[in-house]
């Protein structure tokens, strides 16, 4: 695979541990020399203890990522969030301000919240969840994101295929393959109008799927939760984490992540999240129809992603399978399942 650019020269190699102590005392928190790395591939964050007891954590922005217009507008929705008591933990006001600059990097503090993934086998967890995914989007119904971009069949998809194929990213022994396979598939994604931003003749008469601002990559690694036990300081149930990839799009793409297993599994979990879902906000059953085109989109992007980041050294150790001729007959294979998927009748709740 074709390395876009010189993993000597990535920006967070200047990030170290003192830079962090430094920009942490930039915005008037002090640390008292602990300091934790945390998983995170996208950005760099760390857990910090502060010298007068809390803990807190900070994230550093992958420089070129968003722009602080974007970030800010991120920022915004979590604070809307908590002023409507949804569990989200979101940005400090620091100083009169969630993002801070300090040594090249865009930065935001946040307060440490423990937890653990949830048990998405338990269907009163995941109705549990349901319920307050439907006040986040009730909240971002409000009003649309204006500077963040959208998900849908041109950013996530067809981008990413260009991108891949133009970086000669795919190797020359399946490129003809996934070249053939992916074009498929977004052929197909292309009728969903929602996803796609068209609309035929046939539904100009039928009222469009709605957009609103959405956590975006609700996956069980960004919920916490806390049990009914919990200290009495700790609300019990699901706390949401990092909204770095909020977007608009349509309501299911925050459920379709939290379902697993076979047809009859994902069915029954995705009643549940439905049920809960609905005791605060009205759920459009023919989103049922975009889980699968969203599901491809993201198999698509998510080897985009991976590409784009292989200047950060952070990547090549942690995917080291990544743009072998094996990882691409792979995605060749799964992106025929998803073609045959998106060919079977949706989910029905």
């Amino acid at each position: 695979m074709h390395d876009p650019m010189d993993n000597n020269i990535h920006p967070y190699r200047s990030l170290t541990p003192d830079v962090v102590m430094d920009a942490l005392a930039s915005v008037g928190l002090y640390g008292d020399g602990r300091q934790m790395a945390l998983s995170s591939y996208e950005n760099r964050v760390y857990q910090l203890h502060l010298e007068d007891g809390p803990v807190v954590v900070v994230k550093f922005y992958r420089p070129g990522r968003w722009s602080d217009a974007q970030i800010l507008e991120e920022h915004s929705f979590s604070l809307e969030l908590m002023a409507a008591e949804v569990p989200v933990v979101g940005p400090l006001v620091l100083g009169g301000a969630t993002l801070h600059q300090f040594g090249g990097f865009a930065f935001s503090v946040s307060p440490r919240r423990g937890g653990r993934q949830p048990e998405l086998d338990d269907l009163d967890v995941l109705e549990w969840i349901g319920r307050f995914l439907a006040r986040i989007h009730a909240v971002g119904a409000v009003k649309p994101f204006a500077v963040r971009p959208a998900l849908n069949l041109h950013n996530f998809g067809q981008q990413s295929r260009e991108w891949l194929l133009a970086h000669d990213m795919v190797p020359l022994d399946v490129q003809s393959q996934w070249q053939r396979v992916s074009q498929d598939a977004l052929d197909l994604i292309a009728k969903c109008a929602c996803i796609s931003g068209t609309q035929s003749q046939n539904e100009a008469d039928i009222e469009p799927i709605g957009l609103l601002r959405l956590h975006g990559d609700c996956h069980p690694g960004n919920i916490l939760w806390t049990p009914l036990e919990s200290p009495a300081s700790t609300l019990p149930g699901p706390h949401f984490v990092d909204l770095d990839d909020a977007r608009m799009g349509p309501a299911v793409q925050d459920l379709w992540m939290l379902l697993s297993g076979d047809r009859q599994q994902r069915t029954r979990q995705l009643g549940a999240l439905v049920d809960g879902y609905e005791q605060f906000r009205t759920f459009d059953r023919r989103e049922l129809a975009l889980i699968e085109p969203l599901r491809t989109l993201r198999l698509i992007h998510y080897s985009a992603w991976l590409a784009r980041r292989w200047d950060d050294p952070t990547f090549p150790i942690n995917f080291p399978w990544f743009g072998s001729s094996d990882y691409w007959q792979g995605q060749v294979q799964m992106l025929q399942d998803q073609i045959e998927a998106m060919l079977e009748e949706p989910l029905v709740v």
